[in-house]
């Protein structure tokens, strides 16, 4: 595997090295000595899968409140989706900026985020699913975001919406209480 920072302090892009022949390829997507020695958990207690029939559809921006914040390692496995995270880490030098970067089946990439990210995606093809391995399980009385279209963060989606859970559309602005 290969490890790359990606444009957010403490993200890094995680891609496959393929062995490839006739019949397709095979590739590692976890090992717990190179994400050691990248720095990375190694410890995922949580797995989750999201599907989405419709292209254009919204999930996020999420995450947990300290002190029950989740580094998640997500990648696409079906379709595709512009995945963007936001980081809301307060002493972080890239606090308040966001990233997006295209996942998709075709290209095996992986990305992780740490801890203290808002996270979230659009699937850019019908029939997208996601696949996440979560640092930490999940909390309701933890779990928050901030809205897709909060002005703070002025994030800029490939497609128009076509669905978006009223939770989602209904997180309000940023403000530096939510993070907890």
């Amino acid at each position: 595997m290969r490890f790359s920072p990606f444009a957010l302090a403490g993200a890094v892009v995680v891609e496959i090295e393929p062995l490839t022949d006739e019949r397709g390829l095979f590739a590692r997507t976890f090992c717990e000595a190179e994400f050691a020695e990248a720095g990375l958990p190694v410890s995922w207690p949580q797995m989750n899968v999201s599907f989405n029939e419709q292209a254009g559809t919204v999930r996020g921006m999420h995450f947990q409140r300290q002190p029950h914040a989740e580094p998640k390692l997500v990648r696409c496995t079906h379709g595709k989706v512009y995945d963007v995270i936001i980081d809301l880490r307060p002493n972080s030098e890239s606090f308040l900026r966001h990233a997006g970067i295209e996942l998709s089946a075709q290209n095996y990439v992986a990305l992780y985020v740490p801890s203290g990210f808002a996270h979230g995606f659009q699937t850019l093809e019908e029939a997208s699913e996601m696949l996440y391995l979560m640092g930490t399980s999940y909390l309701p009385e933890a779990q928050t975001g901030v809205r897709w279209d909060d002005p703070s963060f002025e994030l800029s989606w490939p497609l128009p919406i076509s669905s978006i859970a009223d939770r989602d559309a209904g997180y309000p602005d940023f403000a530096i209480d939510l993070l907890g």
